[in-house]
């Protein structure tokens, strides 16, 4: 449905990533006349060199992983050798094959959100962006260097969301050769004899999971005591336990002053004077924000010591008619939020229905085998006292699915408000946590108390049945 009033509104978007794709979308939706200034490809960084292909990778990992597993459950590969004998194959991976096919997803998936776009009447404008400061967009096409290579928008509502890159240490600069950003991980041809990841973060974690699937040996190199620090911490101790039994090498309280190349390896120092040699290594040390000369500060949109661009939950600014959302911002970078954060921008523009973003509701999933998926209030939130509640933590080895499929590692784990029995959190640790986490959401984003959810018809036997189990060891006694 489209509202023929909102006709003459004209919205800019700067990035077509997931927040600037759904804000065109939404823009479209409500009748008014949208641009997306695009300079990479729609979809963006999340698109073509950060979700997308890193998931596929990561996907390719999970099912060498899996087959290296498959001996628990009976089943045996053999090939007869010279002397008719037979002999377990070994499991190769074609990193080359492998790359090729997630950066042709990639680029498929982003030529179909172009064409959504496109059908859905959105203009695509291939450049850079910036605010001029008086209500208008000026556009690089970068066609040359005339003045006919500029082109000037006017917009009555702006929105930003021009994505982050990686952030690089000038002490340890990548090459795209040996020394790698996680966006140039995609170009490598074998997988990596030795691959040094720095960074213990989501980032960090989810590739040095991948690889030494993969079949690399991995060192994880972490500034703090544990990896994932900001996530829950049974979460990252179960990772632990998979990663050094797995062979990775865990260098905690470690920090990385430099990486080097020499020749065909790399050579990290520590700050205490230690060297790390390997084939490879990647830097997984943050982003930072692309906000730089975009015009921003002239046009009075506040930013944070960082770069971010300051919002509040309906994604404004502190400057009037624009708006920000993504990787770019003070809120989560997580593809999720961006495009909620998109879509709630241009309801809020155009005096449509909005719910504020609640932060709390986020669900965020960490791909590593096995995954780590969480939503609501913390565990350490309420053992400090922020939140009042109940911990229950139901090991996955007590779950006939996982026993069936031979998974000993993993937990589900819910937060009820004491008194109550609301659900107010939970964490997931298990294959396909990400599809697993829906439920406690739901019952997150619907006050629904574990008795409600325990009421739920789970099916016997299923992973999902250890959310009910769970939910009915917490039942609040009338």
């Amino acid at each position: 449905m489209t509202y023929e009033f909102e006709r003459n509104h004209r919205i800019v978007v700067l990035g077509g990533g997931p927040g600037g794709y759904e804000a065109a979308l939404a823009g479209v939706q409500l009748g008014a006349e949208v641009t997306v200034v695009e300079r990479a490809g729609i979809g963006g960084s999340a698109v073509l060199t950060d979700v997308v292909p890193s998931k596929t990778l990561i996907a390719t990992a999970n099912a060498t992983g899996a087959i290296a597993r498959i001996a628990r459950l009976g089943v045996h590969f053999s090939v007869p050798n010279e002397q008719g004998r037979h002999v377990a194959p070994e499991i190769s991976v074609d990193l080359r094959a492998v790359n090729r096919r997630l950066k042709d997803l990639a680029a498929q998936q982003s030529a179909d959100m172009r064409t959504n776009l496109e059908q859905a009447g959105v203009r695509i404008v291939v450049g850079d962006g910036r605010l001029d400061g008086t209500g208008r967009v000026v556009v690089s096409t970068g066609r040359g260097r005339t003045a006919h290579d500029f082109d000037e928008i006017e917009a009555d509502t702006t929105v930003i969301a021009v994505g982050a890159s990686p952030r690089k240490l000038p002490t340890a600069l990548p090459d795209g050769e040996r020394i790698l950003t996680w966006t140039q991980l995609y170009e490598l041809d074998e997988v990596p004899e030795h691959i040094v990841v720095v960074g213990s973060g989501v980032t960090g974690a989810e590739f040095a999971s991948a690889y030494m699937q993969l079949g690399s040996e991995v060192t994880l190199v972490s500034s703090r005591d544990r990896v994932l620090p900001g996530e829950d911490a049974d979460g990252a101790e179960l990772l632990e336990e998979v990663f050094t039994r797995g062979g990775m090498h865990l260098m905690s309280r470690s920090r990385a002053t430099s990486v080097v190349r020499d020749g065909d390896s790399v050579v990290v120092t520590l700050s205490d004077g230690r060297e790390i040699r390997g084939s490879h290594c990647l830097m997984a040390v943050g982003s930072v924000p692309n906000t730089t000369g975009i015009g921003l500060e002239e046009a009075g949109v506040q930013l944070t010591d960082s770069g971010h661009i300051r919002v509040n939950r309906v994604a404004s600014t502190s400057r009037p008619s624009v708006y920000a959302a993504g990787d770019c911002t003070t809120f989560l970078p997580l593809a999720s939020v961006a495009a909620q954060q998109g879509r709630t921008a241009v309801f809020h523009a155009l005096g449509d229905a909005v719910t504020p973003t609640e932060l709390r509701n986020v669900t965020s999933n960490i791909f590593t085998a096995p995954e780590v998926a969480s939503v609501g209030w913390t565990q350490k939130q309420i053992e400090d006292g922020i939140a009042q509640g109940e911990v229950y933590k139901l090991p996955l080895s007590s779950n006939p699915r996982a026993k069936i499929q031979s998974m000993h590692d993993g937990f589900v784990k819910l937060f009820a408000r004491t008194g109550s029995g609301t659900v107010i959190g939970g964490v997931i640790a298990a294959p396909r946590a990400s599809e697993l986490i829906l439920p406690i959401a739901l019952a997150v984003e619907h006050r629904l108390t574990v008795d409600q959810l325990a009421r739920a018809f789970s099916v016997y036997p299923s992973l999902s049945g250890a959310i009910t189990d769970a939910a009915r060891a917490m039942h609040i006694v009338a």
